[in-house]
């Protein structure tokens, strides 16, 4: 089975708990996360198979994420380790409604550290998807190495997807965001975009017509947008259209996203959609439609539970969700 490869950060997610009682300090919880991390475990929980590439610190969190992602199945042959820097936290507090906010101790960090030199010869080979997010372009070095792993998958003939995933508290303040997005979103063939990260986009391009017409300009075919509970967009170089979503008491909407796009990446692996077979697909829009529901139902559920790998669902947990709301 050809393989999903995704790239970029690991890190602990701190998550608030209740507080114990009037008086009481505030308590964090640690949990494995990183966006990527989170897509690669959503992948691998739906049957496919599926690997990580990133740099991990030799301190004791680095061996909790490495320990998580080879329990849940992911493989982690493509991890290259570091004492140079340590581990990224995010502390994560919640509202009422489940959605979240990040303060990040980040950087220095392992992650930033991976370099072009650390991808293994073979891990490109039999791949399906190579897969990363914005959060390993927040400093130069690090940006050129998602671009060229991009780059390096593409010729082996893999699907190259982009989850925008933006944290502006990441990136140096002041600078300016739009040159290294607009770079990495031309080499993605699938991107995910959120309501929010759309916006962001107009700034460099203006209405939607010219925002379509950049990223068409790359090698773009297919983008989807989300919108938490409200209905998903989808748009292709011929189509466009709307997705109904599910809707749910969201508890924490912290790995939902990353739910969705490891669905996502999970179903075109699993029918062999190649980089050749991918225009078919988007040009089927019940084909298309089917799948983006599955990739809902799998970040619906995510927010339905607390944490970010320890959140996302399996293949049976996905199916009876979506038999139960069909």
């Amino acid at each position: 089975m050809s393989s999903i490869l995704c790239f970029g950060e690991a890190l602990i997610d701190f998550h608030a708990q209740p507080q114990g009682g009037a008086g009481q300090p505030p308590a964090f919880v640690p949990f494995a996360g990183g966006a990527p991390a989170n897509v690669a475990v959503a992948a691998a929980r739906l049957g496919a198979q599926a690997r990580f590439a990133g740099m991990l610190a030799r301190d004791m969190f680095g061996d909790f994420l490495l320990k998580s992602l080879t329990d849940l199945g992911v493989g982690t042959d493509d991890v290259a380790r570091t004492d140079e820097a340590r581990t990224a936290l995010a502390f994560v507090a919640h509202d009422d409604k489940g959605d979240r906010s990040f303060s990040f101790y980040r950087p220095p960090a392992a992650d930033l550290l991976f370099r072009p030199e650390h991808f293994r010869n073979e891990a490109f080979d039999d791949l399906a998807v190579f897969h990363v997010c914005s959060n390993s372009l927040t400093e130069a070095a690090i940006a050129a190495t998602t671009v060229e792993g991009m780059r390096r998958a593409r010729a082996a003939g893999a699907l190259v997807s982009f989850d925008m995933n933006l944290r502006p508290a990441l990136w140096p303040k002041g600078e300016d965001q739009l040159p290294r997005l607009w770079e990495t979103l031309s080499e993605a063939d699938v991107i995910k975009l959120s309501a929010e990260e759309f916006a962001v986009l107009h700034e460099g391009a203006g209405s939607d017509e010219a925002v379509l017409k950049r990223l068409w300009e790359g090698h773009a075919r297919l983008l989807l947008v989300t919108d938490g509970a409200e209905p998903m967009r989808w748009f292709t170089r011929t189509a466009s259209g709307v997705i109904k979503g599910y809707r749910v008491d969201a508890v924490d909407t912290t790995a939902a996203g990353d739910a969705f796009v490891g669905g996502l990446l999970a179903r075109l692996a699993s029918e062999g959609v190649t980089l050749d077979k991918l225009d078919a697909l988007v040009a089927d829009g019940d084909r298309l439609s089917d799948l983006i529901r599955f990739a809902a139902a799998c970040g619906a559920i995510t927010a339905t539970h607390k944490g970010s790998f320890t959140a996302i669902p399996d293949q049976a947990e996905v199916k009876a969700f979506m038999e139960k709301h069909a």
